[in-house]
């Protein structure tokens, strides 16, 4: 796959095998989002993200790529919200090939004190978001009988985690959606799987201090924690235009630490 600089095209890898993908990667201005966004833009695709706030990381997006980068700020636990960023996608390029459900947001603290507000916060983003964006662009795919959606969970999803038992339900139930539109979408020509990372050094690590992510480390067969580049490259190889059949999977992204 080629790439493009200062917003030039060079030779982006279509649905179609041809031309730049239309990419959404939801929760895109920092973190994990960020290098999903940076990873699509390197490959020559048209990348739309969405966030509650600009970052410097946008900035420098919309100045490089002012033809191949869309940026909204958008609440996706609003579906107001999130139609408008869709319809905004669609205004500007027509269509959607890639959807990256990435957005979410965790409360620490142990259920037993959680408050409604936290409850709902992470609920409404990480589930209804999902959601609500899924039901969106999956109805443009379908009508072109072609697409990719790939839903970022969580290793926690699988195996709980101490103080994070809201998120840790909302990432399991991202799981069962991922098989359940996989099975809904995959005559139409539309793969759905998802990505389950590990411990990275972005948003994972929210919460612990450096002697508990090195005892993270030390339990870790690869012998580090993870990046956004590693789990960009999934997100890549399960949106790869080539792949028809592998669908409805979750693939866990840890260095091994739940093998």
């Amino acid at each position: 796959m080629s790439t493009e600089t200062n917003g030039t095209e060079t030779n982006g890898t279509g649905t179609n095998g041809t031309g730049p993908r239309i990419v959404i990667v939801t929760g895109g201005s920092r973190g994990l989002g960020a290098g999903i966004v940076a990873s699509y833009l390197a490959s020559g695709d048209r990348v739309a993200a969405c966030a509650r706030s600009v970052t410097p990381e946008v900035e420098a997006w919309r100045e490089q790529y002012p033809d191949h980068f869309l940026f909204a700020p958008a609440d996706l636990s609003s579906s107001a919200d999130a139609k408008a960023f869709v319809d905004a996608v669609i205004d500007r390029w027509d269509r959607v090939d890639v959807l990256i459900n990435n957005a979410g947001v965790a409360r620490d603290g142990i259920l037993g004190m959680a408050s409604d507000e936290d409850i709902d916060v992470v609920v409404d983003l990480n589930i209804k978001g999902t959601l609500y964006m899924s039901r969106l662009v999956s109805r443009r795919m379908l009508a072109r009988r072609s697409g990719s959606i790939v839903n970022i969970s969580s290793i926690v999803g699988r195996s709980g985690y101490r103080g994070l038992g809201v998120y840790s339900a909302t990432k399991a139930a991202l799981d069962g959606l991922t098989r359940s539109m996989a099975r809904e979408l995959g005559s139409r020509g539309i793969t759905v799987n998802g990505i389950a990372p590990g411990y990275l050094r972005t948003e994972m690590s929210h919460g612990l201090d450096e002697g508990q992510m090195d005892q993270i480390v030390r339990r870790t067969p690869a012998g580090r924690l993870g990046d956004p580049d590693d789990i960009a490259r999934v997100c890549q190889f399960l949106t790869d235009p080539r792949n028809d059949y592998l669908t409805g999977q979750v693939i866990v992204v840890d260095g091994g630490l739940t093998s």
